[in-house]
């Protein structure tokens, strides 16, 4: 476990995760990147647990992803059914990264937006706007951009869809579905791949 966990995880977390992993038999599965979501938990038809993480995470994304996951586990094991990102996952999950919020595990450029996170966990990071941009180094990958940082007007391409960008509301971006016509709000995170013209 500790040969596939170095490839993922800040090796200082590792002796935590392992424990986390052998003390609740958790079955992790990495898996490649799936665009609607960095990671899962699910119970399988045999009745074993399963989580699931994408192997495109960057270190600090992926160890968050696979604390969110064990959380889920941890609150099934705990609760049975219950609210996915309800008070008792909430809990769980606050708890379980507490040990994690460390100067060697986490950057300090990090630490302060994941502790505020953590006073409030939402079902996604990417919701969290300067957590998701500290997590990333602020830097969107692969040669994409965030919205934010492109023009009022110019042309993206986002899922295979073209769209153009129009004027920042309050938190999110309004951009022009070219295809259908409709306007749709962007987070300020998205990537987006920027279209020459």
């Amino acid at each position: 476990m500790k040969k596939t966990l170095i490839k993922y995880i800040p090796k200082e977390a590792i002796p935590l995760v392992e424990y986390l992993i052998i003390e609740h038999k958790i079955n992790l599965k990495i898996v490649s990147e799936r665009q609607t979501k960095h990671g899962d938990f699910r119970r399988l038809s045999n009745g074993h647990m399963q989580i699931t993480v994408n192997n495109n995470l960057n270190p600090y994304q992926f160890l968050l992803t696979l604390i969110h996951e064990i959380a889920h586990h941890v609150t099934y094991q705990k609760f049975g059914r219950v609210q996915p990102h309800g008070k008792e996952w909430k809990t769980v999950f606050q708890h379980l990264m507490l040990p994690f919020l460390q100067p060697e595990i986490y950057p300090k450029n990090i630490l302060p937006y994941l502790a505020n996170y953590l006073k409030n966990p939402k079902a996604s990071t990417d919701t969290d706007t300067n957590l998701s941009l500290a997590l990333r180094g602020g830097k969107a990958e692969n040669g994409k951009h965030f919205i934010f940082e492109v023009p009022v007007g110019s042309v993206f391409k986002f899922k295979n869809i073209l769209y153009k960008r129009g004027n920042k509301r309050r938190t999110r971006y309004e951009c022009l579905n070219l295809n259908n016509k409709k306007t749709y709000l962007f987070n300020q995170n998205a990537e987006i791949e920027l279209i020459k013209t």
